[in-house]
């Protein structure tokens, strides 16, 4: 009885034995429903073959016994989930001990798609690829791919990604040196030295009773060379807005994108400030209008096309968005709190040089204060407002220190992840998925005819003996063993076909199998025909079956003069 219950499963080679009760413990699973019926059932080894991780099913084989799931530390994630997957269990159901191990490789996922968004990689994409992505996919396959949906890839590659090309790295060095002049021109224009005096002719009256003129500066203006640089460098920067705007993959996303925003401003705002410098210079507040052209020092964001460094810095102060958050919600609290203490601690003692009139300037020095900066500006004077001081700064000291580790884990995270994707090979072996029946299939359609054999179908219950040829098909020897052993990765179940047992009682004999040709010459059931002879004579239904071996000893003790009587 108890070795009925037990089963052999041979997962990658490793052979487990267990009770077929203990399968059973967790329903609607793989284990839970084997059969001899699948086609990963081998009756002469009396197992179930599974081609699956063997380190894996030990700790899945291990869940079914103890009900607990633990989760091996030397395999990868997404292959643990996998076989979870394939063996029909919960990834939910991991232990809480190794719940944190087993969720790394999410984060690692969640940061390698971060990744892939940022387009830190240089690998040249296919030509498959770039027509998925410039949107003429159908074409593509259809054969009708026009000239410009040739060039557009081209043309985009050179001018949004500086290393796809050696003319890509000529125009991104360009691109740069056009943006270091313009913001270097943006500063020196504001120096004294590099300005130009205005200069008006001013006729006075002297004490004589007569007339002079003077010389009088009315203001300054920038260097006129200044002008002319910043003329270049902006139709550099219109072109290529231009020329990257027409070939896009997508206009939608290109007009979403943050820096094609502020590229966009910035060399709009340069063509205002034109505008206004003709229709709008005779007013008094005229240099008010300058103010605006500050936007063109968010041209330095450009340069994040051109170092991986600056998205990932920037990708880590969008990560870190919670903790800077918090660290925000931390200081305004505590600016708030130390500026009225220090208010009322410097008015509880006589003070005649109070710096803390009110609460708001209590506000600038308990920000510079817990920042650790300390222009030294505003200071208490009593030793309760020194004592309300000394607290702030430690209060600074911590609530600053706290979240900065955060922000660096996630800085070190992404910079070591694209330092692994920058050393990985280009170009990697890919594994075929080959269903072999199929393959053999495909194959054995190319042969002739005349290698064809008639092999009877196999299974349990088949109808052995005069008729077991009765019912055949065409297969050749490939496809007979094919149907036997389904070695396509995804197997199916066998049909058996089953003949009732009083359908071979209605014949006078239990089914026996057929014995070969020697074998017939040894035990005399074979003519000189070579056909062979029904085995056993015909006896009633109820007569137990009589094995192979059985039938050797038999003739073994007769010393051959003993024979089995053939069929009348």
């Amino acid at each position: 009885m108890d070795a009925e219950n037990r089963v052999i499963l041979n997962c990658g080679g490793i052979r487990h034995e267990t009770y077929k009760t203990t399968l059973k413990k967790i329903p609607a699973t793989r284990l839970s429903r084997l059969t001899e019926a699948l086609a990963n059932y081998d009756p002469v080894l009396n197992e179930y073959f599974f081609d699956r991780h063997p380190g894996v099913f030990a700790q899945i084989l291990n869940y079914y016994r103890t009900g607990k799931l633990h989760y091996p530390t030397d395999v990868c994630g997404p292959l643990f989930e996998g076989e979870l997957e394939y063996w029909g269990l919960d990834s939910n159901q991991v232990e809480p001990c190794c719940w944190m191990t087993y969720t790394q490789h999410r984060d690692t996922q969640e940061t390698l798609a971060v990744l892939d968004r940022l387009d830190l990689d240089t690998e040249k994409p296919s030509e498959e690829e770039l027509a998925k992505r410039f949107g003429y996919e159908d074409d593509f396959y259809n054969g009708h791919v026009s000239r410009w949906m040739k060039i557009k890839p081209k043309i985009w590659s050179v001018f949004d990604e500086p290393y796809s090309s050696p003319t890509a790295k000529g125009v991104g060095i360009v691109s740069v040196f056009f943006i270091c002049t313009s913001i270097l021109t943006f500063c020196l224009k504001t120096h004294p030295d590099m300005r130009v005096p205005i200069i008006h002719n001013i006729t006075v009256r002297t004490s004589h009773n007569t007339t002079a003129w003077t010389l009088d500066k009315y203001g300054t203006n920038a260097h006129d060379a200044f002008f002319y640089v910043e003329c270049v460098c902006n139709a550099w920067f219109t072109f290529e807005l231009l020329i990257r705007f027409i070939s896009c993959p997508d206009i939608c996303d290109f007009v979403r994108s943050s820096v094609n925003i502020i590229d966009f401003i910035a060399t709009l705002s340069f063509y205002i400030d034109l505008v206004l410098a003709q229709l709008a210079s005779h007013l008094e507040n005229a240099d008010v209008l300058e103010f605006f052209s500050i936007i063109r020092i968010l041209r330095l964001f450009k340069l994040t096309r051109h170092s991986s460094g600056l998205k990932i810095l920037l990708q880590t102060f969008r990560a870190s968005a919670k903790e800077l958050m918090l660290l925000v919600f931390f200081l305004v609290l505590g600016i708030i709190i130390f500026a009225s203490l220090v208010y009322y601690a410097e008015r509880i003692q006589v003070n005649p040089q109070n710096d803390f009139n009110s609460i708001p300037l209590g506000l600038w020095w308990a920000l510079v204060t817990m920042t650790t900066v300390g222009y030294g500006d505003m200071v208490p004077k009593t030793y309760l407002g020194m004592f309300v001081g000394a607290l702030c700064a430690l209060g600074g000291v911590l609530t600053v220190a706290l979240p900065v580790p955060v922000i660096v884990s996630n800085f070190e995270m992404y910079y070591s992840h694209t330092q692994a994707r920058a050393k990985l090979p280009k170009k990697r072996r890919r594994v075929v998925n080959v269903d072999v029946s199929e393959v053999r299939r495909n194959r054995n359609r190319n042969r002739t005819a005349a290698n064809k054999l008639n092999i009877g179908k196999l299974g349990m219950g088949t109808k052995l003996g005069r008729n077991s040829c009765a019912s055949t098909t065409n297969m050749t020897a490939d496809e007979a063993y094919a149907a036997r052993w389904d070695l396509s990765p995804n197997p199916k179940p066998r049909p058996i076909p089953i003949i009732p047992r009083q359908a071979t009682a209605e014949l006078g004999y239990l089914a026996q199998p057929r014995l070969s040709l020697t074998t017939q010459k040894v035990l005399g059931t074979s003519d000189s025909t070579g056909l062979d002879k029904d085995p056993l004579p015909p006896v009633a239904s109820t007569r137990p079956r009589m094995s192979f071996d059985q039938s050797v000893m038999l003739n073994s003790e007769s010393n051959g003069s003993r024979r089995i009587p053939s069929n009348p």
